[in-house]
Order: C-alpha cells, then sequence, then structure tokens
C-alpha cells in the first residue's frame, strides 16, 4: 500500500510560481513511477508530467512543456512539481498517483495504482 499527500497548492497571479510536493508512505515508493494529474471542472482528469522510478524518464504534456519541471527525492519519498509562468488555464485540481511499473511513462488514468487527495491551484488573471 502506498499512501499519497499533495501540498503546495494555492492562489497564484498569472506569471508565478508554484511548488507542489506529493509525499508518500510505503516502503517501496522509491520503485512506483509517479505522475502528475490535473481535473478542471467539468473536464477530465488529465496527465501533466511523470516520472520514472529512478528520474531517469520524464514526460510532459504539451500545454505545460518549458513551464513545469517534475522531480523526485527518493530519500524523502517526494515528487515535486515546479510550476512556473502560471496560466489561468492551469487552474485546477491537482492530483499525484503511483503507478507500480516504476520504470515506464505512463499517460492514462486508468494505468495508476494509487491516488492522492488533491490540492486546488487557481491561477487568477
Amino acid at each position: 500500500q502506498v499512501q499519497l499527500v499533495e501540498s503546495g497548492g494555492g492562489l497564484v497571479q498569472a506569471g508565478g510560481s508554484l511548488r507542489l510536493s506529493c509525499a508518500a508512505s510505503g516502503r517501496t515508493f522509491s520503485s512506483y513511477a509517479v505522475g502528475w494529474f490535473r481535473q478542471a471542472p467539468g473536464k477530465e482528469r488529465e496527465i501533466v508530467a511523470a516520472i520514472t522510478w529512478r528520474g531517469s524518464s520524464t514526460y510532459y504534456a504539451d500545454s505545460v512543456k518549458g513551464r513545469f519541471t517534475i522531480s523526485r527525492d527518493n530519500a524523502k519519498n517526494t515528487v515535486y512539481l515546479q510550476m512556473n509562468s502560471l496560466k489561468p488555464e492551469d487552474t485546477a485540481v491537482y492530483y499525484c498517483a503511483a503507478d507500480l511499473l516504476g520504470y515506464s511513462i505512463q499517460i492514462r488514468v486508468g494505468e495508476y495504482d494509487y491516488w492522492g487527495q488533491g490540492t486546488q491551484v487557481t491561477v487568477s488573471s
């Protein structure tokens, strides 16, 4: 079992930055791939970024490339999402998720095994 807790969300003006954290409990977290997803009101949950278990591979949605950076510190059981140059369209609830197949990048919601409760990010114009 893995429990995931997101933090770091909040209200920020357009152009600002936030860093989200995903803290995990569970002895095997370092072997999982992790993805960050977001869901805006009335929209489906979508992948934002993902990282393999050792951090050797990453994925970014086109909408966030060059602005967001995913990283992980397995010694701290934490994955981060640094979000820069935020836009109003980035407003959503952000979720982190863990995938048992830690060596590969998955971009579909259904491929992930554990989910956090989400953290709200609101970007004002």
